[in-house]
């Protein structure tokens, strides 16, 4: 039993914010597809989905920090870094988990499994990029919107249209935005240690850079609006995510851990008014 408990400290079931920020785009793109509820199989299967992909890559990522985490305030005492499991261990989560994921995906068509892999892909690279170039953010905000297109295919059986596009990358550029202020938390760790992020990219630049990130965010989706014809209650959904950017950009006036940290927490409020929109719009 403990070492399962030190497992589920390993996928971070304890810390479901990453759950969160992955579940909304997810439904975003499965309402606006099915034009109102989707499917109660593909909802269901999705639901799952986030869930298990959102743990696999929480498993990778430890791997692949391994030996940065123990230096690092925040992430020292994760399981791996801890030593309370082993590389081996981590690696068994993350195949477990993934090869899960896919058998949900067997439930789907063809073409929803084919990106499916495009997706496991993804998840299993993010962790390494860090170690490459200072844009991981992006490949995070790719990995967390590829769901997107999934959604689309999965309720049409046909290549995503325009929208779903949009609202990928949408999605992408609001994950960089909220990921950067999480990767403020790390700045000064991560300089010392010689890992790269976008927080690091942007420097004395990096208020600006997000709040930029937050307004093209938020005119994509309000193109998506458009293109969908959605109503009054998505608009209102997209007003409410404005204040709450506008929130953010007050927690992070001062670039202090806690209060960045923060930040990219209330990401989960901003996701989940742009979906209540959508819901309320397409139930009336």
């Amino acid at each position: 039993m403990e070492k399962l408990h030190h497992y589920a400290r390993l996928v971070r079931l304890d810390r479901p914010i990453g759950i969160y920020l992955l579940l909304w785009p997810t439904l975003w793109a499965l309402w606006i597809a099915a034009e109102g509820v989707p499917d109660l199989t593909i909802l269901l299967v999705f639901m799952a989905g986030v869930v298990l992909m959102r743990s696999a890559g929480c498993a990778i990522n430890d791997y692949a920090d391994r030996e940065v985490d123990p230096h690092v305030a925040r992430t020292k005492t994760r399981p791996l870094a801890a030593g309370l499991i082993t590389p081996k261990e981590a690696l068994g989560v993350f195949a477990v988990l993934g090869i899960l994921s896919f058998l949900l995906a067997l439930l789907l068509n063809g073409l929803t499994i084919a990106l499916s892999l495009v997706a496991v892909l993804l998840a299993a690279t993010y962790p390494f990029m860090k170690r490459f170039h200072h844009l991981p953010q992006v490949h995070l905000g790719a990995a967390f919107a590829w769901a997107i297109p999934m959604a689309f295919t999965a309720v049409t059986g046909e290549m995503p249209p325009l929208v779903a596009w949009l609202l990928f990358l949408a999605a992408v550029l609001w994950t960089t935005a909220y990921d950067t202020m999480y990767a403020m938390c790390d700045r000064e760790d991560d300089l010392k240690i010689g890992v790269k992020s976008t927080a690091i990219l942007f420097g004395q630049h990096d208020r600006l850079l997000i709040g930029v990130l937050q307004v093209l965010t938020l005119l994509l989706l309000a193109w998506v609006g458009i293109l969908s014809s959605l109503g009054g209650g998505y608009w209102f959904g997209l007003l409410v995510a404005a204040g709450l950017s506008v929130y953010q950009q007050w927690l992070i006036r001062h670039r202090e851990p806690l209060p960045s940290l923060q930040a990219f927490l209330n990401n989960h409020w901003l996701g989940m008014a742009v979906f209540i929109g959508l819901a309320v719009d397409y139930a009336f």
